[in-house]
């Protein structure tokens, strides 16, 4: 049933689109005939039952009506066609027999039937049981779209989670974590550390001269070389427990979880090249510069007692004696 139809049939829950399934023309004027006045049912009859699965694809019944016996392919079959097709498999059927065999009415539901009838049936009873199936479908329908509505807006409100906690994590200017988030993350590899017993490291990195950089070509270009740094700190993040961060001002950091003092150094030397690769004019210390950064590392494997700003100190003093013997260079305490 498409959305159109779904629609209809929502508005009268006694509504009902009935396809009938029999070789016989007169069984199938009779069923017409006792259902021409009834409101709110459509009736479609199918003479031939090698073309049952079509005709249902194509109307999409709400209930179906099926002989039994019938030249060529047997009732119970169909039954059972239907059943496995995707489009049919939860369209209600009312099997329609010549006999009241409680035999026949075993096969009937074991092979998929939701109900049994004596043909012709007493027309109240028949529309009875029509609208009944064909409200419990319906229902049916109802539920799985509200179903798949609901999965779909969880999925919304997922997605929508996900971006207000990147949100919520980054730094607006650079794209890199923001110093909360830094804070918590070291936190927490700290303590893995501390439990695994794994060396733990950590650069802190200072823009070199940037005070001066921006008084000579202006916060907006001093925006965009923050950025520029950003994403070479951000590529020299190789693994996906690397964090990188923008510590406050000029300053960044890269978390390096499971890795040597060794280690460190390689990628500190690995991110200095790469900023001094980007040539980003500097007039200072003199004329014809380019922007560099200075780094501090340090690595420490937690023990009970200690505290994670205590590798944030070394990194820092790392990081002075950087500055203090002439910049561009990576310090260690």
């Amino acid at each position: 049933m498409n959305d159109l139809q779904l629609d209809d049939f929502k508005t009268d829950e006694n509504a009902a689109m009935v396809l009938l399934v029999d070789d016989q023309a007169m069984i199938g004027e009779a069923v017409r005939r006792g259902l021409a006045h009834e409101d709110n049912i459509d009736f479609h009859f199918c003479a031939d039952p090698h073309q049952a699965i079509a005709q249902a694809i194509r109307i999409r019944p709400t209930v179906i009506l099926q002989d039994l016996v019938m030249p060529g392919l047997d009732g119970l079959t169909l039954v059972r066609e239907y059943r496995n097709h995707p489009a049919t498999q939860n369209i209600p059927i009312i099997v329609l027999s010549t006999k009241e065999d409680p035999l026949i009415k075993s096969a009937a539901f074991a092979a998929g039937a939701n109900d049994y009838l004596v043909k012709l049936p007493d027309n109240i009873e028949l529309v009875a049981r029509i609208r009944y199936h064909s409200r419990s479908y319906m229902t049916l329908l109802q539920r799985d779209a509200a179903y798949r509505a609901l999965r779909v807006s969880q999925q919304q409100l997922l997605d929508t989670n996900l971006v207000l906690q990147r949100l919520m994590n980054s730094d607006g200017l650079t794209g890199l974590s923001n110093r909360r988030h830094f804070d918590e993350y070291l936190e927490l590899e700290w303590r893995r550390a501390m439990r695994d017993q794994t060396q733990l490291s950590l650069l802190m990195i200072d823009v070199d001269f940037f005070k001066s950089y921006n008084d000579s070509f202006g916060h907006l270009e001093g925006d965009e070389a923050l950025r520029k740094v950003a994403e070479a700190i951000r590529d020299a993040s190789s693994r996906p427990s690397d964090l990188p961060a923008r510590y406050g001002g000029e300053e960044f950091a890269l978390v390096l979880p499971n890795t040597s003092p060794g280690g460190a150094r390689l990628v500190a030397e690995k991110l200095r090249l790469a900023v001094a690769g980007l040539k980003i004019p500097h007039i200072v210390p003199a004329e014809g510069a380019s922007l560099t950064i200075s780094i501090g590392l340090s690595t420490m494997t937690p023990v009970q007692g200690t505290d994670c700003r205590q590798l944030i100190s070394a990194a820092d003093k790392g990081l002075y004696l950087a500055k203090h013997n002439g910049r561009n260079q990576a310090g260690i305490e």
